[in-house]
């Protein structure tokens, strides 16, 4: 760790004893402009020449400011005459301060920089340091993260979002394509169950929830609802051709549909295995991806073959109460106006 916070630089506090000062008819500000007019760049006239002007610039000798002691010999002059040394007006204190003060915007501000051991993630460390900062720091101050860290808070919360809108894509292009709301639900609803397992074989095998982690998760998106699209298209065909049930329509996609989903669901594994075991160049920073893809697929494979159907056939039944209730509340046709005789 390293910080640009260096206390180095000699200083002075002077604590004025504001209730001794208002015995003797003074305030803090007469102090103030006392010392300010000893060391400041106090301007008092100017001298005029007939080719150019000079500033007069008030202090007190260059002997007398090498010191704190001197500052004993400021003296102030009361309402009563009387002069009374700086000594018995405030306490003198000699101290260490910083070189310098950097500012973040308009705030004084430290920078504190780190690097990482081998092994640790960053983002366990931009939690701990958030934990500490909330115990530590006092209300007056607080704590941002810059540099890597500030990139690598905000590359999270945009993925976040793009994860929300690869969802909600998804969804459009199923509704377009069924020409429903239900059905694209019933297809994601293997999604959950990914996440889940992509999230749990992370935890287990200490992987990190990075960039690549979350490339892994749009991937299952893709994956998952590929299998549920299989046996959702399946149903639909066989309800559309003969007069069976929902949930014997689904029971046959589940049949016939498994050689297939297994067979892709197995591929797609097989193929995210080398990332998974972080093999090549760089393979470290790609494992996590590969282990999310593993352990999504594990865990939706077996969820949606057993949630899919369930899903179908709960949103089925909802769906044809839905006509029941239209075909009720819809008036019935009323006769053509004709003539008789």
């Amino acid at each position: 760790m390293n910080t640009d916070l260096e206390f180095r630089s000699p200083q002075i506090h002077v604590e004025i004893d504001r209730e001794r000062a208002a015995l003797y008819g003074l305030n803090p500000a007469d102090i103030q402009n006392a010392l300010y007019g000893a060391y400041g760049p106090r301007n008092v006239s100017m001298i005029y020449s007939p080719k150019t002007q000079y500033r007069v610039v008030m202090e007190v000798e260059k002997k007398y400011q090498a010191f704190s002691d001197y500052l004993s010999k400021i003296y102030f002059k009361t309402n009563d005459g009387v002069l009374v040394p700086m000594d018995s007006l405030a306490k003198i204190k000699e101290t260490v301060g910083p070189q310098s003060i950097s500012h973040a915007g308009q705030l004084p501000s430290v920078t504190v920089s780190f690097n990482l051991k081998n092994g640790v993630s960053l983002g366990d460390v931009v939690e701990k340091l958030q934990q500490k900062a909330k115990e530590i720091l006092p209300g007056t101050i607080s704590a941002r993260f810059s540099g890597n860290a500030a990139a690598f808070q905000d590359s999270l919360n945009d993925l976040g979002i793009l994860f929300l809108v690869a969802v909600l894509v998804v969804y459009i292009v199923l509704g377009v394509l069924y020409e429903s709301y239900i059905h694209p639900l019933t297809i994601l609803s293997g999604l959950p169950s990914a996440c889940l397992g992509a999230l749990l074989t992370l935890y287990v095998t200490g992987g990190e929830l990075n960039i690549y982690s979350f490339v892994g998760l749009i991937i299952l998106v893709g994956i998952v609802k590929k299998n549920a699209i299989m046996q959702v298209d399946f149903a639909l065909a066989a309800q559309r051709a003969g007069a069976i049930s929902p949930s014997e329509a689904i029971y046959q996609g589940c049949l016939i549909r498994f050689r297939p989903i297994m067979m892709t669901t197995v591929a797609a594994m097989l193929g995210a295995i080398p990332i998974a075991l972080g093999s090549g160049p760089g393979g470290e920073a790609r494992r996590p991806m590969g282990l999310t893809v593993m352990g999504g697929l594990a865990v939706s494979q077996i969820m949606t073959l057993y949630l899919t159907p369930v899903v179908y056939t709960y949103m089925a039944k909802v769906t044809a109460r839905r006509k029941q209730r239209g075909s009720v509340l819809a008036p019935p046709p009323q006769p053509a106006p004709g003539f008789s005789d």
